[in-house]
């Protein structure tokens, strides 16, 4: 499983979609953009972007009508209000040819233009026929990628501002990557028990549950059928890894990993990393700091080697400082 160094190489590279305007063109519907400078200057480091304007690309100029989401949430139309023009069957026309272009691109994820009634991904506002808005809608367009891709991870540029959602996100991308390379190079049980093996600690930090769920799946992989197996897998990896990892569960994992080097500690430095996974439990320090600690107690005292490949370890490039906050 790769290390902290194959971040750097071609083939560890995501690949995500993004609404254009995010990377700085101008393509809204006053002629401007929204460039997000965290996705352009420091993610988009370490990925490869796909940009998709909606609007654009389904035919209609810069500049145009601003636009919005009216009728009912789960089917809303999508209205230029100055003129009472209806887009909704062109984009939703558009939409079903481009997202067959994009599942040949191999996408890990896609990032979302907040409040956009094309690629909103969350809480956009959507209109009732008296004209009052409620922020209960999805984008056309963010509703359509969803429905066609369930298990690749999504967001909103403006969500991504959330420290713990943005790592959360970056995590699943890579988790994604991993994932398909997996399929790529080794598509069978005893593959799957190899990458098990190597993300399980990452899983658990996430949901207990689903960690318990997949060791069982697991159990069963040679039994099986293969498609079945991958599926089921999949959609439940990426359902555990969905769910916010929270301290108290980050800190159980470190004291997992630490059970497997704690009879070659003396006392000292037993105390001194038990301290600091306490310190991180309660608020006090950011997790690299017992993350850093353990990793080099795991190197000096040999610990075992599916240990050494936990993705936990090294879930995306640290240049990221994704573990960095308290």
């Amino acid at each position: 499983m790769c290390s902290e160094a194959a971040f750097c190489g071609e083939e560890a590279t995501p690949r995500l979609g993004v609404s254009t305007c995010l990377l700085g063109e101008r393509v809204r519907y006053d002629g401007g953009h929204k460039l997000d400078r965290f996705l352009v200057n420091t993610l988009g480091q370490y990925v490869e972007w796909a940009p998709v304007c909606p609007e654009v690309e389904c035919g209609l100029p810069i500049p145009r009508e601003s636009m919005r989401l009216v009728g009912d949430p789960e089917a809303p139309r999508l209205i230029a209000p100055r003129s009472g023009a209806d887009y909704t069957r062109q984009m939703l026309d558009w939409a079903q040819v481009r997202l067959e272009q994009l599942a040949q691109e191999n996408l890990d994820g896609f990032i979302f233009k907040k409040d956009s009634p094309s690629s909103g991904r969350f809480r956009v506002r959507v209109y009732d026929e008296s004209g009052m808005p409620q922020r209960v809608g999805v984008g056309l367009f963010a509703r359509a990628f969803v429905e066609r891709f369930p298990l690749l991870p999504t967001e909103e540029e403006g969500r991504l501002h959330d420290l713990p959602l943005r790592e959360n996100f970056i995590e699943r991308i890579f988790m994604v990557c991993r994932w398909k390379r997996l399929l790529a190079e080794d598509p069978t049980p005893g593959g799957l028990v190899r990458f098990h093996t190597s993300v399980k600690m990452a899983v658990m930090a996430h949901s207990p549950v689903h960690y318990q769920a997949l060791g069982r799946l697991v159990a069963q992989a040679g039994a099986l059928p293969w498609d079945e197996l991958q599926e089921t897998y999949a959609r439940q990896l990426m359902e555990g890894l969905a769910i916010l990892a929270q301290p108290g569960r980050h800190a159980n994992v470190l004291q997992h990993l630490m059970g497997f080097v704690k009879d070659k500690l003396d006392a000292f430095d037993k105390q001194e990393l038990l301290g600091v996974i306490e310190d991180y439990r309660n608020g006090l320090v950011p997790l690299i700091v017992p993350v850093t600690l353990l990793k080099h107690h795991l190197n000096r005292h040999d610990a075992p080697d599916w240990v050494h490949v936990q993705t936990y370890l090294h879930p995306y490039p640290r240049e990221l400082l994704l573990r960095n906050h308290v």
